[in-house]
């Protein structure tokens, strides 16, 4: 009897790498194909975006289990994800996650006075590209311009968002069940999974397990806050899933390297975004361009202009580039976003800041 990596191989070869939306959407039933919005077969996994509105709890669970029953037994196919997008109901304190570990306030801000909030996703390809860095930044920057912005450090198995605003080794109270983001001395309130777990612990969850979390961080009292950048994890995984099929954000900035193997990975996670309806805001290029501390000659270890250019191939906005500094680095290891300066580093942070603002208000008139 063949293991399961020979019935894979077998699957790969009887059938085909790549299949598009309308040769899955062919292979289910009517009631399942109206309701999917987009999907696509690339190297074995496939990925559905489908719309569950109108359906309860059983429903939406019959949705998922009949099209990944359907489309697991498709020749070619692996892995099967799928995401169920919707208006999401208002939730009670009732249902949200247990919290018992975390200690009790005797205050929070009163739901009935929060502002409309939007979700804008930070996200990447592949990690090592500065995501985290950036997003900490732009907060810090839209904080300067009076914007009320919180962040949500969803890079759950590697979050860095505590050492970057300074509040690591501090932990969120609770309120009805719900967390009170930690506050930093930048006026940007966080959450992050550093905040809950011991520091250095390894964390080894699952697929629900990570989309809970990602609940119970964004699912928080962020009293004023009209604006959440959640700093996602690296890649197209069950957490980016969460998101589209729970908090469809209203929109995604997409980081990446010059390099082609960078750019490569971040068209993915622009994709993906895609697929989901949600728009993209803008690319952003880091790491580009070096100054020699020694002579200020400038260098380009990653290359130089290549998500701009592939803004200009697919038509997604250039939002700018961030060099590759040394004081953006050391300013991160120490707590002291550069954004919060005055810096032509921090002009550059500024800069894409403000075009993220503009998006926003463009989309709110």
């Amino acid at each position: 009897m063949r293991g399961k990596t020979g019935v894979a191989a077998t699957k790969l070869l009887l059938g085909t790498a790549t299949m598009d939306e309308n040769e899955l959407k062919a292979r289910l039933p009517g009631s399942i194909a109206a309701r999917v919005q987009s999907a696509k077969l690339v190297n074995g996994v496939a990925t559905l975006v489908i719309d569950a509105g109108g359906l309860d709890a059983a429903g939406r669970a019959g949705l998922e289990a009949g099209a990944k029953d359907i489309i697991s037994a498709v020749n070619g196919v692996d892995d099967v994800r799928v995401a169920l997008v919707a208006d999401r109901p208002a939730q009670s304190s009732a249902d949200s996650p247990s919290l018992s570990s975390a200690p009790s306030s005797s205050s929070s801000p009163s739901p009935a006075t929060s502002p409309a909030r939007r979700i804008i996703a930070v996200g990447s390809g592949k990690g090592g590209v500065g995501k985290s860095t950036l997003t900490a930044n732009l907060a810090v920057a839209l904080a300067r311009m009076g914007r009320k912005v919180g962040v949500v450090d969803a890079d759950i198995y590697g979050p860095s968002q505590p050492t970057i605003l300074a509040n690591k080794g501090e932990r969120p109270k609770a309120e009805n069940e719900k967390l009170v983001p930690v506050p930093s001395k930048w006026g940007v309130p966080v959450l992050s999974m550093g905040h809950l777990v011991e520091p250095g612990k390894a964390i080894a969850w699952r697929g629900p397990m990570a989309g809970n979390a990602l609940g119970q961080l964004i699912d928080a009292h962020w009293g004023d806050a009209e604006v959440l950048l959640v700093d996602l994890p690296p890649g197209t995984g069950d957490v980016q899933l969460t998101m589209l099929q729970r908090y469809k954000p209203a929109g995604a900035i997409i980081v990446s390297t010059p390099q082609d193997l960078a750019l490569i990975d971040a068209q993915r996670a622009a994709s993906l975004f895609e697929s989901g309806k949600v728009p993209i805001v803008g690319l952003v290029e880091n790491m580009a361009g070096y100054a020699c501390p020694h002579c200020g000659q400038i260098s380009d270890p990653f290359g130089r202009g290549g998500v701009e250019a592939a803004a200009d191939q697919t038509g997604i906005p250039f939002l700018g580039r961030i060099p590759l500094s040394l004081n953006i680095r050391e300013d991160s290891d120490a707590g002291a976003p550069t954004a919060a300066g005055d810096s032509p580093q921090a002009d550059a942070f500024a800069v894409i800041a403000t075009k993220l603002a503009d998006w926003l208000d463009g989309k709110a008139s």
